[in-house]
C-alpha cells in the first residue's frame, strides 16, 4: 500500500481530482465524505499501515455511515487515500484505495484475481489456499479460502459486509464455485457491531477432500472450525514431517489431525493426538482411516489435564507439538497468556526425552515473537533443559505479511531440539 497525494478542490461548483499532471470534473457536489486527522496522525499510515483509529480524527466533513467509502486527508488537507469508515470501531478507518473508485463487482474481481495469481505461484496446481488475507492482500476485513470447488469468506469488517454480494459475483466470475459458504462467527465482527452469521451465500455446500503433499482431509465448509481448516501451518506441518521419522509423537490441540497425519507420512513410529474438542477429534479419527494411519490414535480430554497424566505414567516423547488456540484477544490479557505459555512448555518439557524435539506456536499477535521466545526460553531453563533453535517461521506464504502491519504477522512456529 502506497498512499498518495491526489487532492479534491472545488471550482466554480465543480469538484476537481488532481492527479500528478492531471485534472478531471467529477461531480457537481463532493463525492465522499471526509475524515481530516490530527497533526502528526499520518505518520502510521504513511508508512504503509492502512488502519486510523477514532482518536486519531481531528473532524468529519459530511455525515459517512457505518461502512461507507471515505477521503481521508492530513491536518494540512492533503488527501492520502479512500477507505472504509466505521462511526463506532476503535479501527475509524480503512485504507482501501490511493483514487477514488467504485467499490464494486469490477473491483472485486481485479482484486482477488491478482491475488489469486499469487497463490498459483506459491502452490502450482494446488486448488486449496487461503485466497485473500484481509490486509494482506489490501482488501482490509476479507478473507476467503478455497477449498476445491468450494469457497468460505469471512467478512470482518463492515464495509466488506456491506459489499458480501459484489463479493460472491466476483468469486463467481472467477472461480464459478459450487459453493459460497460465509463462516462470520468469529469474534472480530463484534467490534465492528456486526452480528454471527454462517450459512450457504450461494451454490450448494458439501464436504471436499483435500491432498496435502499426499495426506487426505476431509474439509467440511459448514462444520469444521474457523472456514473449515486451519490453513496457516500448511508448510510448518511438512517441516514436523522432515523430522518426524521414528519418533514417538504427541500432538497437542491436534484439531482435525494435521500436524499428527503429516508426522506419520514422515515415518514416525506411533502419534497421539490430544483435543478438547470432540467434533475435531471425530475429525481428526476420520481423517486418519482415510490416509490408512494405523500407528495415529486421538483422544479427548482438557490438554493441560493430559499432559499432567501421561507425566504421572511414566511415558515420554521424542517429539512435542503445541499448537494451542490463542490465550489473549487483547493487551490486556498478556500477563495471563505469558503464564498458560509457561505452563504448557513446562509440561512439554517434562515429557521430551533428551535430544527430543519441540514444535511450538502462538497465534496471537498480542504475544510478540520476543515475547513467545523469552517465554519458552525462561521456562527450558527452569526445567533445568537446553535448547537449539532448528526453524523459526510464521503463516504459510498463502498468508502475507505486510512488513508495516504487525497485526498480519501473527503466527510464530519454531522447531527446538531439547537437551
Amino acid at each position: 500500500m502506497v498512499p498518495i497525494f491526489n487532492q479534491l478542490e472545488v471550482r466554480a461548483g465543480c469538484w476537481y481530482i488532481h492527479t500528478h499532471n492531471t485534472t478531471a470534473v467529477m461531480t457537481s457536489s463532493p463525492p465522499f465524505a471526509r475524515l481530516t486527522l490530527k497533526r502528526h496522525e499520518e505518520r502510521r499510515i504513511l508508512a504503509g499501515h492502512p488502519w486510523i483509529f477514532s482518536n486519531e480524527i481531528r473532524d468529519i466533513t459530511g455525515s459517512p455511515a457505518q461502512g461507507d467509502l471515505v477521503e481521508l486527508r492530513d491536518a494540512g488537507g492533503v488527501c492520502l487515500g479512500y477507505g472504509f469508515y466505521h462511526p463506532h470501531s476503535l479501527i475509524a478507518f480503512r485504507f482501501l484505495s490511493a483514487t477514488p473508485e467504485e467499490v464494486d463487482t469490477a473491483f472485486f474481481t481485479t482484486r482477488i484475481a491478482v491475488a489469486r495469481t499469487l497463490r498459483e505461484r506459491i502452490f502450482p496446481g494446488s486448488t486449496f489456499y487461503r485466497l485473500v488475507h484481509g490486509e494482506g492482500d489490501f482488501l482490509p476485513g476479507l478473507v476467503i479460502d478455497r477449498f476445491n470447488d468450494h469457497v468460505v469468506i469471512q467478512t470482518l469488517s463492515a464495509g466488506m459486509d456491506r459489499r458480501i454480494d459484489s463479493i460472491c459475483d466476483a468469486l463467481e466470475s472467477l472461480l464459478h464455485p459450487a459453493s459460497i459458504v460465509e463462516r462470520n462467527e468469529s469474534s472480530p465482527r463484534t467490534l465492528e457491531h456486526l452480528p454471527p452469521r454462517k450459512g450457504i451465500l450461494r451454490g450448494t455446500a458439501a464436504q471436499t477432500e483435500i491432498v496435502d503433499e499426499g495426506v487426505r482431509f476431509v474439509v467440511d465448509p459448514l462444520g469444521g472450525q474457523k472456514t473449515g481448516f486451519f490453513l496457516d501451518q500448511r508448510a510448518n506441518r511438512l517441516l514436523v514431517r522432515q523430522f518426524a521419522s521414528g519418533l514417538r509423537v504427541l500432538d497437542c490441540f491436534c484439531n482435525d489431525g494435521g500436524f499428527a497425519l503429516h508426522a506419520a507420512a514422515g515415518g514416525a513410529e506411533s502419534v497421539l493426538g490430544i483435543d478438547s474438542s470432540a467434533d475435531a477429534v471425530n475429525r481428526a479419527q476420520k481423517n486418519a482411516a482415510l490416509n490408512n494411519a494405523g500407528n495415529v490414535s486421538f483422544c479427548q480430554a482438557d490438554v493441560f489435564e493430559a499432559l499432567a497424566d501421561v507425566a504421572a505414567t511414566g511415558q515420554r516423547f521424542d517429539m512435542i507439538i503445541l499448537d494451542p488456540p490463542s490465550f489473549t484477544k487483547s493487551k490486556k490479557n498478556v500477563a495471563t497468556a505469558k503464564k498458560g505459555y509457561r505452563d504448557l512448555h513446562r509440561a512439554a518439557f517434562q515429557l521430551l526425552v533428551t535430544g527430543g524435539f519441540l514444535a511450538t506456536a502462538s497465534c496471537s499477535h498480542h504475544i510478540l515473537p520476543d515475547t513467545f521466545v523469552e517465554v519458552i526460553n525462561t521456562t527450558s531453563r527452569e526445567c533445568n533443559r537446553r535448547l537449539q533453535q532448528i526453524a523459526w517461521r510464521g503463516a504459510s506464504p498463502d498468508h502475507p505479511v505486510l512488513p508495516a502491519v504487525p497485526e498480519t504477522q501473527y503466527l510464530k512456529f519454531a522447531l527446538f531440539r531439547v537437551q
